[in-house]
């Protein structure tokens, strides 16, 4: 296992934050680390074309430091779903770009962070689901659990779908996003019981969190 796909509960969860720390723990291993957007919607025009804030926040964190179109292929810039932001931009997700900006990528590292858009089953075309990426790019799935009210029943049916839909989970992050949720620790521990693979780390709140700071949270499994 050379690289990893990250997936979420839902929107909001924290998959960059996430993302970004894996990156950070894995090229403190002396790995060579970086991260992909392959789909990003919400994007700000700028001299070099659409930028996407979490895109690059994975350049950031990436070395070596990856062309943009490579980590981030499909730049959408309005932020909607992905279906919905590609027919607004009159593009059309397809499958190869992606795959060959992957290859291009892996090249170049040990190791890729592939972060998805959204929760599992948020759709990137009428025909084309997270799943079928995970599929063509043969990666295995960590899931990003935003922990609030709610968690447990979201990080269980998410775990149960990725595995039924045949990709392989080998991990979860617990991502602590509301400093208000009430029994954290109790949330933490039934969560731990009831995964079906180990937890990877728990990244505490922080109002202004540091990526290379939460890294020593994470223990990757790789």
């Amino acid at each position: 296992m050379n690289s990893v796909f990250v997936t979420g509960t839902d929107t909001g969860a924290g998959k960059t934050m996430a993302s970004t720390a894996l990156l950070h723990a894995m090229r403190a291993q002396g790995l060579r680390a970086v991260g992909m957007k392959p789909v990003a919607s919400g994007c700000d025009a700028t001299t070099d074309g659409w930028r996407n804030e979490d895109a690059l926040a994975l350049q950031s964190a990436s070395d070596p430091i990856p062309a943009y179109g490579d980590l981030n292929p499909y730049a959408l810039p309005q932020p909607l779903a992905p279906e919905i932001a590609a027919r607004e931009a009159g593009v059309e997700i397809a499958l190869e770009p992606i795959i060959a900006a992957f290859e291009r990528l892996r090249a170049r590292a040990d190791v890729i962070v592939v972060e998805g858009v959204g929760g599992w089953a948020a759709p990137l075309t009428a025909t084309l689901d997270q799943r079928h990426l995970v599929e063509a790019l043969g990666l295995p799935v960590v899931l990003v659990v935003g922990m609030r009210l709610g968690c447990l029943n979201h990080a269980r049916l998410t775990a149960r779908a990725v595995q039924a839909d045949g990709a392989k989970l080998v991990g979860w992050i617990a991502n602590e996003i509301d400093p208000q949720m009430e029994r954290r620790d109790e949330n933490f521990a039934l969560l731990k019981a009831r995964m079906p693979v180990p937890c990877w780390g728990r990244l505490p709140y922080a109002r202004a969190a540091d990526s290379r700071v939460l890294a020593q949270y994470l223990a990757p499994v790789m």
